[in-house]
């Protein structure tokens, strides 16, 4: 199985479309990265990448709009067609698996992660507050005193 990892953002938002009777979220990812040429000239490249989740569960799709970071991993599908002007061409779409939000802040109500086998939930872990947590200075205790 050949398995590809996508990070990167939406070019715009999610269209969810139903093909013979099955649901398809389709969007598109796009991922940019900064190089030099042989001149020393910076330059800037993006790949787009189609995505196509095929699920009965779309209760992610409000959340992937144009802009947001995305992590995506699926496995990939070419598509040979022929152009307007009779040449042969193949297309790459990535057939999700997992999708995740990532980046920015989250509320509540955003989730984290929803896969192809309909766990859905918030990755986002819980951070303690810095303000209960004492510094090393504070602590009183002897070091020798372990409670076990």
């Amino acid at each position: 199985m050949i398995k590809l990892q996508v990070i990167g953002n939406l070019g715009k938002d999610c269209i969810v479309n139903n093909v013979n009777g099955k649901t398809v979220i389709n969007f598109n990812v796009a991922h940019s990265e900064k190089f030099k040429d042989a001149q020393g000239n910076q330059k800037d490249k993006t790949i787009w990448v189609e995505c196509a989740y095929w699920t009965d569960r779309t209760g992610i799709s409000p959340y992937l709009t144009k802009g947001k970071t995305v992590y995506v991993e699926g496995t990939p599908e070419v598509r040979t067609y022929t152009t307007n002007d009779g040449r042969n061409a193949a297309s790459l779409t990535l057939r999700v698996l997992n999708v995740q939000l990532i980046g920015g802040a989250r509320s509540e109500t955003t989730p984290g992660s929803y896969n192809e086998a309909g766990s859905f939930g918030n990755t986002s872990q819980a951070t303690p507050s810095r303000s209960n947590v004492p510094a090393a200075s504070d602590i009183t205790e002897p070091m020798d005193d372990l409670p076990f």
